[in-house]
């Protein structure tokens, strides 16, 4: 029976030492590679072992798991080829079409090997001084206005009723507007954790009140981050 890999990736470029050596020999150690964007993944690759050669994998791009390439998972399964699936940054499953491939293959009873890397979401969590015993990752939050602020105040009075953190993410460039409304219509004492740019040079992870934040708003256009809200 096949082997599924699941592989992390870095998060920024600059950071490599966030990938485990043991890594290395289970992408060897396939044959077919699944990843959310295959130019990504060739170069990520060979950052981190130039040895590896690219070009002998058989290749397939997760576009939210579209039925051909559910197809063409089950073919390799049935044929006994080990598989990576590799996430475009952190790792498969979580936040990541690779869950529907994943999904498939606890179906198919794969032996599935979830391998250890950075993940925004828990080194968020984990920097933030919030609550870690009692969290959940909403993803994106509505892009409509209203839905959108309606959405903030169920989060924030979710937060309150249950002592838990809300954790949730935004298209880049998108960063900044979130913010405002978070801002505008959050508690002033509600707790913010805003976390940018985590694992590389440039990674910050602060949390503060809204209050706090109001009076010093950081520039979060088209930067990768996540935020993290507790209301107390």
């Amino acid at each position: 029976m096949a082997t599924i890999y699941l592989i992390p990736s870095f998060l920024a470029d600059d950071a490599i030492e966030t990938i485990p050596d043991y890594i290395k020999p289970a992408i060897k150690d396939c044959k077919v590679i699944f990843a959310e964007n295959e130019r990504t993944a060739r170069r990520f690759l060979k950052s981190i072992d130039k040895s590896i050669i690219i070009d002998d994998y058989e290749w397939h791009s997760i576009h939210k798991a579209e039925e051909n390439e559910i197809e063409n998972f089950k073919i390799a399964v049935k044929s006994n080829k080990n598989i990576a699936i590799i996430s475009e940054a952190g790792c498969p499953g979580i936040a990541d079409p690779g869950q529907l491939l994943i999904d498939v293959a606890q179906k198919m009873d794969c032996l599935i090997k979830p391998l250890v890397g950075p993940n925004s979401i828990l080194l968020a969590l984990m920097a933030s001084g919030m609550n870690g015993q009692h969290f959940e990752f909403i993803g994106y939050l509505p892009i409509d206005n209203n839905e959108r602020i309606k959405k903030i105040k169920e989060l924030e009075n979710s937060s309150s009723r249950t002592k838990g953190t809300k954790i949730f993410i935004e298209t880049p460039y998108r960063n900044n507007q979130l913010l405002e409304q978070l801002l505008l219509h959050c508690s002033g004492n509600t707790k913010l954790c805003i976390g940018i740019n985590i694992t590389s040079k440039a990674e910050s992870i602060k949390t503060k009140t809204i209050a706090d934040w109001k009076k010093s708003k950081p520039e979060l256009h088209k930067i990768p981050v996540i935020f993290l809200l507790e209301a107390v």
